[in-house]
């Protein structure tokens, strides 16, 4: 058996009223610089995947959530160099403020059948067809 370590992740799918999701795309010169991803982030030490997410989305997003608001969607595992990824996916469709693009390049707000046509990191790709079903 192969040894790895988990890198844990998560991820929202942000729902705004007209059922689309905000992807944002990854500012360059970084890690798969360009593509366009659900908003989120990695775990820090003894966080919660919620108090993750939460903090997450204030430092890229600038919006203001409550664990409350967030619903367990589903999950992606994928093979990331010496790292296994496990990105957890959460539904959001209840925020306070108006998402601004801090970190990354753009900001869109997209139907879920659209996201196939971009290009997203191949964990987020599976992710599609959940959110086609859920919305």
């Amino acid at each position: 058996m192969d040894s790895f370590s988990p890198l844990l992740v998560v991820a929202a799918a942000l729902i705004d009223a007209d059922g689309r999701v905000l992807v944002q795309q990854r500012p360059p010169g970084g890690s798969m610089a360009g593509l366009w991803e659900f908003p989120g982030g990695k775990l820090e030490p003894g966080e919660t995947p919620e108090a993750a997410l939460i903090r997450e989305l204030e430092e890229e997003l600038g919006i203001r959530t409550h664990a409350s608001c967030l619903a367990p969607a589903t999950f992606a595992s994928e093979p990331l160099g010496d790292k296994h990824l496990l990105l957890l996916l959460y539904v959001c469709r209840k925020w306070e403020g108006v998402a601004q693009a801090r970190h990354a390049t753009a900001l869109q707000w997209v139907r879920p059948a659209q996201m196939y046509a971009l290009d997203m990191p191949p964990a987020d790709l599976p992710l599609i067809g959940i959110l086609e079903a859920l919305l």
